[in-house]
């Protein structure tokens, strides 16, 4: 038998014997990029413990222009509102970087939170932590400056690949952070100026990350407190 492996923290949050509980239930599977996990307002089929890529939340803007309000990598799952109590989100989960994920499907994980409400702690704790990036997201939307928002995503960025080197497009980053490519094309531009990053054709290196924690300043830095506090 082989023996289960996972590096998601929620998953690993969880006491032996309840992991052993979900262990049977877990498929582990390949997310594309451009990967559709949830649709909105439709019933969801599974959730999604992420072992590596990046999950992108989208809401739809006027125009049907989306903008990001949360990323999940290997700290968490997508469909909190099934833990929860819901069945349906009113947001696009879909694929930005792809990788791989442990599915379960939604009414198992129902049942073994039945049978188990001590499991829900966990499962909520990292809860907590999503609404903490979107409230934050909210925050940096409305009062950061574009150059501080780009460092910040950059930041989140390399904190789920574990990599200094993410494959992303300037067109990827307007639009997550919802706005045009020249303005997105300009911040980056002065974070090479600084040093912070280089930046390829698809590709951009992180070189000074305390560079860009100091550039994303107050907007980087509570949803990331939160998870080590609840789940590190």
């Amino acid at each position: 038998m082989v023996k289960f492996s996972t590096k998601n923290r929620v998953l690993l949050n969880l006491t032996p014997a309840d992991l052993r509980l979900f262990e049977p239930h877990l498929e582990r599977v390949e997310i594309p990029l451009r990967y559709a996990i949830e649709t909105p307002n439709k019933p969801i089929s599974h959730v999604y413990f992420v072992e590596n890529g990046i999950v992108s939340l989208t809401t739809m803007g006027p125009k049907r222009l989306p903008i990001e309000v949360a990323v999940v990598g290997y700290e968490g799952f997508t469909g909190v509102c099934v833990v929860l109590g819901g069945d349906r989100s009113p947001l696009d989960t879909n694929v930005q970087v792809a990788g791989e994920a442990h599915r379960l499907e939604t009414g198992a994980l129902q049942a073994l939170i039945a049978k188990n409400p001590a499991m829900a702690g966990v499962l909520n704790r990292y809860s907590q932590v999503l609404l903490t990036q979107i409230a934050q997201t909210a925050l940096a939307n409305g009062r950061a400056m574009l150059e501080e928002r780009l460092a910040r995503w950059l930041l989140m960025g390399q904190d789920r690949m574990q990599s200094d080197e993410l494959t992303l497009t300037h067109e990827f980053l307007a639009l997550m952070l919802a706005v045009r490519r020249p303005g997105v094309t300009n911040a980056m531009t002065a974070l090479k100026k600084k040093g912070h990053v280089e930046a390829r054709r698809g590709r951009i290196v992180i070189l000074n990350r305390n560079g860009l924690i100091k550039v994303a300043g107050k907007f980087y830095g509570v949803p990331e407190a939160e998870l080590e506090r609840l789940l590190g």
